[in-house]
């Protein structure tokens, strides 16, 4: 044997130290004494950078002098934001090295799991596209972080550069898994239709339980930590999974077993956080072993669901299938029964059929007749109706038209419109502003506008109607009368026949009257010509000044 390793190992031997199990103390000052008599200060705690550490692991561990056969004196002053669980152990280096990689090992194994299930949940959940997989998903990884923040795993890998998380980590991965797991149980136990009071106590506890949560992180973050009253929204899980599955539905069997075993693990632990059961690996460990057998027992809980899901699929396929044969036997029978019905039918249709053809030559000639006959009809029509327009035409010109006469032919005002569509731009549209040839449709309806200078002229514009305020066929009838001469024993008489006021149609008839009057001075002659040359603005005529706003 090599003294040399003996040696070594009675120097390890030798070595001891003193650890803090709890990881969650803001500030551990120690004091270490000296051989000098002085004392060293060193300072520990989450709140700590984690590389500031003597050892990088996950709990605080000091190394006792081991030199001096005396009586040595060490100092610790503890502070922490919330509750501290001082339990203090010296063990040997040797000891510590053992325990320390067993635990980091089924720390590896606890996280491993967890991402091992969430891996398998989302491949289910490409598999089947049900959204409580991806819900489960992060109900677990909130557990993982919420067991990190507990056991001191993420601060010294996740966040080690970042202490002050330490203080709202806790709270925030426990509000993130108490949300999902309502959210999930929501979903996965179908409580819209399972059980439709339970779940509006649900919806309630996730909005008071958020609104707990910000009210903590805004006002008072020292009670994130705060989780005995998480007690509550797992117990309405645990009561809500129970009921669901005494009404009958199985899926919930292995979820009332997930969280009961869930409600045990977070019962034991807070009995050793009291003092109430001893600290033992089992017990410290307990939430741990309840949150893997959890997500076991959930894992079964969605695959059972999906089982039982495809048992009643098969079963209503088969049933569908029986049906289906009872349906096609059913239908063999009724063709059989129908086609010997169809066969006696058949010899007496064809004799109908005969029967049939003869009339139909009948009626066939008698169609020809009336054809011929409405064919005569429609050509007189034609012929009458375009006689009387000619006629109602005639004494328009004749000036002997009265005023349901004058409708005929101008019943409404898109009729007036497409006259003054005709009459304006009979010869081809010219802007009045650059003489472009071209245009669009303007911003009114028969309006045009230039294409090249984006002039718009209205369809009443340079017409004796632009700006009348009636509608603008009785100022085709008051024009019709004024230069036909045709007068009404009164001009009351004329405004009710209108039903406009006797103001506007004495101010239209002036106005028709100023045109008549400049048209006969241009032509120096008494003008009698059509009423078209009257309701026409030439390009170049400017209108009078004296020109009014007709009052509707």
């Amino acid at each position: 044997m090599d003294p040399d390793s003996d040696q070594d190992k009675i120097q390890l031997k030798k070595i001891w130290l003193l650890e803090f199990y709890d990881q969650t103390i803001d500030h551990i000052e120690a004091y270490i004494p000296q051989r000098d008599g002085s004392w060293q200060i060193v300072y520990l705690g989450d709140q700590q950078p984690f590389y500031k550490r003597f050892f990088k692991h996950k709990n605080f561990e000091i190394q006792l002098d081991h030199q001096r056969d005396t009586t040595v004196t060490y100092y610790f002053k503890l502070q922490s934001h919330e509750f501290a669980d001082i339990r203090v152990a010296i063990r040997s280096f040797n000891r510590f090295v053992y325990y320390a990689l067993n635990e980091y090992f089924l720390f590896g194994t606890f996280y491993g799991m967890i991402l091992i299930i969430s891996l398998y949940n989302f491949l289910v959940y490409i598999a089947i596209r049900e959204i409580k997989n991806i819900f489960y998903i992060c109900y677990i990884l909130s557990v993982a972080g919420y067991a990190m923040s507990l056991d001191g795993i993420g601060f010294q890998y996740l966040w080690p550069d970042h202490p002050e998380w330490n203080n709202y980590a806790v709270g925030v991965f426990l509000y993130s898994l108490i949300v999902w797991a309502l959210v999930f149980t929501r979903k996965f136990l179908s409580t819209r239709a399972n059980a439709p009071r339970l779940d509006k106590v649900l919806k309630w506890t996730i909005v008071i339980r958020s609104v707990i949560f910000l009210a903590e992180l805004l006002f008072a973050p020292h009670l994130l930590t705060y989780r005995n009253p998480d007690i509550v929204p797992l117990s309405i899980i645990f009561f809500t999974a129970i009921v669901v599955w005494r009404n009958g539905y199985k899926p919930a069997r292995f979820f009332v077993i997930a969280y009961g075993i869930l409600f045990t693990g977070f019962f034991l632990r807070m009995l050793v956080h009291f003092n109430v059961l001893p600290f033992t690996i089992i017990s410290h460990y307990s939430l741990h072993f309840a949150f893997v057998l959890e997500m076991l027992f959930l894992t079964f809980a969605l695959g059972d669901r999906i089982r039982i899901l495809k048992d009643m699929r098969d079963r209503a396929l088969r049933r569908i299938i029986h049906q289906h044969e009872l349906n096609m036997q059913l239908k063999d029978k009724v063709n059989r029964e129908l086609e010997e019905k169809v066969r006696a039918r058949t010899l007496e249709l064809d004799s109908k059929n005969n029967e049939l053809k003869e009339t139909n030559l009948k009626l066939l000639q008698q169609a020809d007749k009336l054809n011929k006959i409405n064919s005569m009809l429609d050509l007189d029509n034609w012929k009458l109706k375009r006689s009387i327009k000619e006629v109602l035409n005639e004494r328009l010109q004749e000036k002997i038209m009265d005023y349901e006469q004058f409708r005929t032919l101008y019943p409404d005002d898109l009729t007036c419109y497409r006259f003054l569509e005709n009459l304006k731009w009979e010869n081809g549209y010219t802007c009045r502003k650059c003489g472009n040839l071209k245009y669009f449709a303007g911003a009114t309806k028969f309006a045009r506008r230039c294409s090249r200078c984006g002039y718009n002229e209205s369809i009443t514009a340079f017409t004796i109607f632009h700006g009348i305020k009636f509608p603008i066929e009785k100022a085709f009838y008051i024009t019709y009368l004024t230069v036909t001469g045709k007068r009404y024993s009164t001009l009351e008489v004329l405004a009710d026949l209108l039903k406009l006021g006797s103001n506007t149609v004495w101010a239209f008839k002036n106005k028709v009257k100023s045109r008549i009057s400049e048209l006969e001075q241009d032509h120096k002659r008494q003008y009698v010509s059509k009423w078209e040359e009257v309701i026409l603005i030439p390009k170049h005529h400017k209108e009078s000044r004296s020109s009014f706003q007709t009052v509707a």
